[in-house]
This record gives C-alpha cells, sequence and structure tokens, in this order.
C-alpha cells in the first residue's frame, strides 16, 4: 500500500496568504500605473464601438463583477470615466517617476554616473557611492508603490459611480486636492532643474 501526502486545494499557510496579498497588491498597482493608456484607450474604444472591451477592463480595476453588477454602464458613462480617470493617470506618472528614477539613480548608479565618485554621497569609492545611492532610493521607491497603491483606492472609490454605487464628496476632493499637489509638485521639480 503506498502512502500518499494529502492533497491541497489552497494555500493554507501564512506563506500562501502573503503571497496572494502580495500579488492582490501588484495588481492594484498595476492597474494605477495603466490608468493614463487605459483612460485614453477607452476612448477610443468607445468612439468605435467597442464599448464592451473597456467596460471589462474597468470592472476589473475597480474590483467590480462586470455580471454581478446591478448597474451596467454604457458607452456615454465610459466616455465620462475615462475622462475623468485622465487627471489620475497623470498623478500616477509621479510615482512612475520615482520608480524609474530608482532604478536609473539607485539600482544602476555606477553605469549612469561613471566616476570619479569623490564628491558624491558615500564616496569616494564606486562600492560606497552605489550602496548610498541604493539606500536613500529605497524609501523613496517603496514611497512610490505605496502612492500608486493608494491611487488605485481613491480610483476603485470613484469607478464606484460607475457601478451604481454612492460615490460621495470625499473622493472628489480628495482628487481635486492630490491634483494642486501634483501640480505645485512637478511645477517646483521643473524650476529646479
Amino acid at each position: 500500500m503506498a502512502i500518499t501526502a494529502p492533497h491541497r486545494t489552497g494555500p493554507t499557510t501564512a506563506s500562501g496568504s502573503a503571497r496572494r496579498v502580495a500579488l492582490g497588491s501588484a495588481r492594484r498597482v498595476g492597474y494605477a500605473a495603466a490608468l493614463l493608456p487605459a483612460s485614453l484607450v477607452t476612448i477610443g474604444a468607445v468612439a468605435t464601438g467597442r464599448a464592451d472591451r473597456a467596460r471589462r477592463w474597468w470592472a476589473a480595476a475597480a474590483g467590480q463583477d462586470p455580471r454581478a453588477a446591478a448597474h451596467q454602464p454604457g458607452p456615454a458613462r465610459l466616455l465620462a470615466h475615462a475622462l475623468l480617470c485622465v487627471p489620475l493617470g497623470l498623478l500616477a506618472l509621479i510615482p512612475i517617476a520615482m520608480e524609474a528614477l530608482f532604478v536609473l539613480r539607485g539600482v544602476l548608479y555606477p553605469l549612469v554616473q561613471p566616476g570619479p565618485y569623490t564628491d558624491a554621497w558615500g564616496g569616494p569609492t564606486m562600492g560606497g557611492a552605489w550602496l548610498a545611492h541604493f539606500g536613500v532610493g529605497l524609501p523613496t521607491a517603496l514611497a512610490g508603490l505605496g502612492a500608486l497603491w493608494l491611487l488605485h483606492r481613491l480610483h476603485a472609490r470613484l469607478a464606484g459611480g460607475l457601478w451604481g454605487h454612492r460615490v460621495g464628496l470625499a473622493p472628489v476632493l480628495t482628487t481635486v486636492a492630490l491634483l494642486a499637489g501634483g501640480t505645485l509638485l512637478v511645477n517646483a521639480w521643473l524650476h529646479q532643474l
């Protein structure tokens, strides 16, 4: 008689749960990073009569089941939502730029800055300069991922109106405040160049 291991139907360990949380968070960050192109593609899809594809994507981005929703958004509502998500997509460019800077100025620092490293943070050696730039960039990159995750949460709240849920005033005011802050941040950054 052969002894077989018990069959597991899904991860029941803490590591399996952590993996699901990490994958869910990564998916949310990816959706937030794709808000601007998705908005532009939705505008094109509605204009060419392919609103069903856009509806499925927005349902997934908002965590909705389009078949179970009481209210199915029509092309006009999808178009309005896509136009309203363009500013959120523009806001997502800020944390995306933070991630790109971390890769270029943190991870790939020795390739971007060939030396000498005498005046660089962590210098005068290449290893010290790389570690200093990586160490400063890592918390910034984590903050950028957190900002994308929060932008997804804000979008999910705003997208509730697309599916017939009551949105309220708080997500709208938060979006306006973030747009004002993002505009000031980008303006200040451009003027310091």
